[in-house]
């Protein structure tokens, strides 16, 4: 999964590559200086030295490259003695320093754009999946467990993978490339040293197994404390007049202690990385150091001192690069179980697409079709809709009333595509809108709810967010239409007046008015009203229902009504009652019939 991530960054990882083998054979020319170095030191240098000839010195013959080294090491010291040698040696070593650990440099920052790319992309995907998803995908998980995973567990990912994805590049060079140079230096020891390789794979292997049981664990305790604080945010008010800040409060720490348990837990293992390496790197050391201690003490040994030295610093420079791919080896479980709780968002399917006969609707010239329509929710066993046969004629304004729970906004969401239906059909001008692109069958409409859905930006922005390059005349007129124009124009900042998160700064009756603007400069052929004005006081609906007749002109309409004085003059009342229609008619027919409207607007008479 994380290899299509990477994918648009190759370019980097060729050059991370390169880098590191750059920085593996400038650290193995500084190594090589030690063994002259020491020869010099110790005066072990008492034989005669004489060139083998390039073409006679096969591929990994060790002696031959390390006599032809010390030949030309004796030949410089003969020239220019050897105080002059000792300091061109040092001074050797301090430059192939510098170029080794330029190259480490430079190959770690060429991963950057990699690790800061990849978690970009990651987020982006995730936030055009959460856009491409049905509404009934948000009516069974919780918010709080979506932003969870955009957020913590895309930062586990960035922390977890991104971040070693590095050492999976460098160790593996630096191990092969110093592997390699142990072979060419004596392989006897070479091979006496890989037997403890497979335990400490063995013990990494096992750690990191239990590291990603604890990770999902983990992750998903995080998920309930995203879903907790939005709840507490959003139901705050509720919480307060309850009096239940201490039963939230306990609730809250149950969910962080146990994550913290489970948080420590993990830590505990990662933490265990470190120790389990060094000692099992100590272990090989001292068993090595033993082993070659007893090849150098024997007769004609296949090995002097200086040279089992420099193998020893290999060995040792080796150490590092295993341990950190072990730590980065309990690292990546814990990423790929954040990626595991990602790839539950990507993977979701969409039932709601385009056919691929599907065609585009110019306009609206007839009228909207309900044709034995029944529907259930996907983990539903029941109707919610169940048998509705209705015609909506262009220019007609039909209300839809009904008890709560009745169906009323199921059947205005049915229209746009939010869901699609069991059974039936659903046709605009003799259409079967599932043959009909989603965005031009959703072009037609506009939307104004019960609760306005605004946006954190400024007013103008609010207004024109569904128009691309809207002028700011467009705007005013639209405002002007849904009686919003005088009070924007009594804020300081007029239109440019940002409205809080979910528009907070305004009132009920002022964010309703600029939800119906949005929907005057849009400008749709088809209106669906969900209780506009149903959470508004008498003043604020007022205010609020001239500009929705303004809106409804010359419009075909679809108004679900709370408020049965709002909608005396539609042209049809549906009355629904567990998903049926079991009335219809002009309100005066309605009032005539005494059944189930009757009995809804007595009830609200009284």
């Amino acid at each position: 999964m994380l290899r299509e991530y990477v994918a648009p960054y190759r370019k980097y990882l060729g050059w991370s590559v390169v880098l590191n083998i750059l920085s593996v054979i400038f650290n193995l020319f500084s190594f090589s200086m030690i063994m002259p170095i020491l020869k010099m030191l110790f005066n072990l240098d008492g034989k005669e030295y004489a060139l083998i000839p390039w073409s006679q010195v096969k591929a990994f013959d060790s002696q031959a490259l390390i006599n032809n080294l010390y030949y030309y090491v004796a030949q410089f010291t003969g020239s220019h003695g050897a105080s002059k040698t000792l300091l061109f040696l040092c001074l050797f070593l301090c430059v192939m320093t510098v170029f080794k650990t330029a190259c480490y440099f430079g190959a770690a920052a060429v991963m950057i754009p990699i690790r800061t790319g990849v978690v970009r992309d990651m987020r982006m995907k995730i936030y055009n999946k959460i856009l491409s998803l049905p509404i009934g995908y948000f009516s069974q998980e919780r918010k709080g467990d979506i932003i969870a995973r955009m957020s913590g567990d895309v930062q586990e990912i960035e922390n977890s993978v991104t971040g070693v994805l590095d050492m999976f590049i460098k160790n593996p060079i630096l191990i092969i490339g110093y592997f390699a140079a142990m072979l060419i230096i004596s392989w006897q020891l070479t091979l006496f040293t890989i037997v403890f390789a497979p335990l400490m794979l063995w013990l990494m292997g096992a750690i990191g197994r239990k590291l990603k049981e604890q990770s999902l664990e983990a992750q998903a305790l995080w998920s309930d404390t995203m879903s907790q604080v939005d709840e507490t945010l959003g139901g705050l008010r509720v919480i307060k007049a309850f009096l239940a800040e201490k039963k939230m409060g306990r609730r809250f720490y149950k969910i962080i202690e146990n994550m913290r348990i489970k948080n420590s837990r993990v830590a505990t293992r990662q933490a265990s990385a470190h120790p389990v390496s060094e000692c099992l790197g100590t272990f090989m050391i001292a068993v090595v150091l033993w082993f070659g201690g007893t090849l150098i003490l024997k007769d004609n040994a296949p090995i002097d001192a200086p040279t089992f030295i420099f193998f020893m610093v290999i060995l040792y420079s080796i150490i590092a690069p295993i341990k950190d791919l072990s730590k980065a080896a309990y690292s990546i479980p814990k990423g790929m179980a954040s990626m595991e709780r990602i790839n539950k968002i990507l993977e979701s399917e969409n039932p709601i697409k385009d056919a691929p006969d599907a065609v585009d609707i110019q306009g609206f010239d007839k009228g909207i079709s309900f044709k034995g329509v029944s529907f259930r929710y996907p983990d539903g066993n029941r109707d919610v809709l169940k048998d509705i046969d209705l015609e909506i004629e262009k220019g007609k304004t039909i209300a839809i009333v009904g008890s709560s729970g009745a169906g009323k906004s199921t059947l205005a969401d049915l229209i746009p595509r939010f869901y699609d239906i069991s059974e039936g059909s659903i046709s605009i001008d003799g259409k079967d809108i599932r043959g009909i692109t989603i965005a031009s069958l959703r072009s037609l409409m506009g939307n104004v709810n019960q609760d306005p859905i605004l946006f954190n930006d400024t007013i103008f922005n609010n207004i024109a967010f569904g128009v691309e390059n809207a002028t700011r005349e467009q705007v005013i007129t639209a405002a002007k239409i849904a009686n919003a124009h005088d009070f924007i124009m009594e804020k300081e900042e007029g239109y440019d007046t940002n409205i809080g998160d979910r528009g907070v700064k305004l009132s009920g009756g002022q964010r309703q008015r600029i939800s119906i603007a949005r929907a005057v400069l849009k400008n749709p052929p088809i209106l669906i009203l969900d209780e506009a004005t149903a959470a508004l006081d008498t003043e604020s609906e007022r205010a609020v229902q001239v500009a929705l007749e303004r809106l409804m002109s010359h419009r075909t309409t679809l108004a679900i009504a709370h408020r049965l004085s709002t909608v005396k003059n539609a042209d049809e009342i549906i009355v629904l009652d567990e998903g049926r229609i079991v009335e219809r008619g002009k309100h005066d027919q309605l009032i005539e019939k005494d059944g189930y409207y009757k009995k809804f607007y007595d009830m609200q008479a009284l």
